[in-house]
This record gives C-alpha cells, structure tokens and sequence, in this order.
C-alpha cells in the first residue's frame, strides 16, 4: 500500500460488495455487513432520474404506470445496463457513507469467474464514476469459499458451488488459486423463468417474476418431500385475461425446475471429471460446499449428494457468503492481494 493509499485509508472506510443479479450485499471494514437490498431501480421515463432503489423498487416491479419504469441493471451476474447501475451503485454508496467518511473508499466488487473483459471493465468504471477510488476485482467462488469458511489457502483441495440469481459458480480451490472454475449463467431466475413457463403452459396462467420466486420458495424442491407441499398461484387467466388463483403441487414445480436443477448438476459433475486425481481425491474427503439464495432450494444438496456420491454441505449463510468472504479478504491484506484478480 502507497503512502498516500494508508492516509487516505485513515480517513475513508474501505467496503466489499457483492453486485449480484437479484441482490447487492455491502461490507464495511471493520463493521460487517451495513446494506442488503435487492438489485431494483425504478426510473421516471420523463427525466430519466430515480425515484426508488432496493426495497422500494422491487415493491413497484410489475405494477408501474407508464411514465415509470422498475429495472434490473444486472443480468446474468454482470452489468446488463451501464447508466442504471451507476445510479444504483452511487445510491447505495451514498447510503453506506451518509454522514461518515468524506474521502472516497477502495471497493472490492464480487464478480462471476466467466465474465469477459468488456464486462469486468463496465464494473470498474461504474464503482469509480460512482465515487470509489481504487476498485479491485474477486471472483465469486473464491469469495464464497472464503466467507463459507473453506481453507483456501491451504495444499489441500476445496470445491465450493455458489449459485446466486444470474449464474452458478463452481471452482475448485486450493493454495489460494483456482484450480479449476466453470460459470453457468443458469441459476435463481432461471428457475423463476422455469416455474413461469410450466404454469403458463399446464395451468395456462400468467404470474409475474416476484410470484414464481415466491412459489419456488415456498414449495420448490429439486428431490422428492417427506410431505406434500402445495401453493395458491396468483395472476392473470392467459385464455380469459382476468384475475384467477390456482392451486400448485410441490411435484409439478419439482418437474418445472427439472432442467435448471439437472444444469446444475451437471456443473459439479464437469469439476469433478476435470480436475487431477489428486485434486479429486481431496474433494472425495471434504466434500463440496454449496452457497447462495439458489442453495437453499429443496434437497438440492442431497440431489447432488446422491448424483456424485459425494459429501455436500451447505453453507452457514448462504446467502452472505459472497460479502462476508470479500469482507475478510478486505480485512487481511496479504491474503487480499493473493485472491484479488485486478
């Protein structure tokens, strides 16, 4: 670190944050986890301005008048809309620093493993013109494994399995260095987008993106339940085009999310053919660990338990191990600048 980067230091807080799809997680040094809201901007078409982020933007998805329109600037775990993240980013920022620290922070941004370098500079340009300093770069699966509590810097071999909204990451970790990682851009939405479709087409229903979650966490599964679980479906008859509610089976939604699940199965199953024997063999003994909003899907763990004849172990907090795993790298920098990609 320069010595104008240590007094800068003393009078800024630097901060991690995980600029997910559907969430966007902040830790600041030394305090923890400070902002968790959902990755939503609602925008006034006529000057272009915000008028809601977060929380309050998710709530007017679907049901804006047409002067406002509520948009998601991330997509498969990079910036699918350059001006709108910006303004997301520098909201939060702003939310994070109200009346602390003047001086600008470094920032650490979480990003997929397979993102292009078109996409890894659309986020640097966004943290910088929204107020950071220096911005550096992790990739997920190292940031998950680390805040799941995996020894990553040891010889001997980690698989973790991070799957967030827009992509799945599996990697395969050891001395602090990827060893092998592979991005899928199937995840959480897609699993919405999946339970849209089949009740669209066997119920011939159309719901929104927020109730597909909905049903999904209430009653999805990716093997089968001890108890039957239904769910009452809201939205709009796709034949009459009036409001009807119906009643959904845990088995119909299972069967829904088949292909989504199945992709990501077949994720673990590529590490594991493409890793050394002795990297295998590690993995044979640890396990995998799985991570993010899409782990806590149903059996997932034991679906990929059961396919891999594997140990598989979900993490602590799956949905903060992104954040929590950057923010311990933010606190020791000489494992910081080992897992850093820029």
């Amino acid at each position: 670190m320069s010595m104008s980067d240590r007094f800068l230091s003393l009078f800024s807080k630097d901060l991690a944050m995980d600029l997910g799809t559907a969430n966007t997680l902040i830790y600041v040094k030394k305090e923890g986890v400070v902002l968790d809201e959902p990755s939503v901007v609602a925008i006034d078409r006529r000057t272009e301005k915000p008028i809601a982020v977060g929380k309050e933007a998710k709530r007017m998805y679907g049901r804006t008048p047409e002067n406002i329109i509520a948009v998601r600037p991330m997509k498969d775990g990079v910036i699918a809309d350059f001006d709108i993240a910006k303004k997301m980013i520098t909201y939060f920022l702003s939310k994070v620093y109200r009346r602390k620290r003047l001086i600008h922070p470094r920032i650490i941004v979480c990003i997929p493993s397979g993102i292009t370098s078109v996409e890894k500079r659309a986020v640097i340009d966004s943290a910088r013109q929204s107020g950071a300093r220096k911005v550096l770069l992790m990739e997920e699966p190292m940031a998950a494994a680390v805040g799941a509590g995996l020894p990553v810097e040891k010889p001997t071999a980690s698989m973790v399995v991070d799957i967030g909204g827009g992509t799945t990451e599996a990697a395969v970790i050891s001395l602090s260095a990827t060893a092998y990682q592979e991005s899928l851009r199937i995840a959480g939405d897609e699993m919405d987008e999946a339970i849209m479709d089949f009740i669209r087409r066997e119920h011939k229903l159309l719901i929104g993106t927020y109730e597909a979650e909905n049903i999904k966490i209430r009653i999805g599964s990716a093997a089968p339940l001890q108890e039957k679980m239904t769910f009452t479906a809201r939205g709009k008859d796709l034949v009459t085009g009036v409001p009807k509610a119906i009643v959904v089976r845990d088995d119909e939604i299972r069967d829904a999310l088949k292909e989504p699940v199945n992709a990501i199965v077949d994720v673990v199953r590529r590490a594991l053919e493409r890793t050394s024997p002795e990297l295998a063999a590690d993995i044979y003994e640890t396990g995998v660990m799985i991570t993010g909003g899409g782990s806590l899907l149903r059996g997932l763990d034991r679906r990929i338990a059961e396919e891999m004849d594997l140990k598989v172990e979900r993490a602590e907090d799956p949905l903060r191990s992104v954040v929590m795993g950057s923010g311990k790298v933010l606190d020791q920098f000489k494992l910081l600048k080992k897992v850093c990609v820029t």
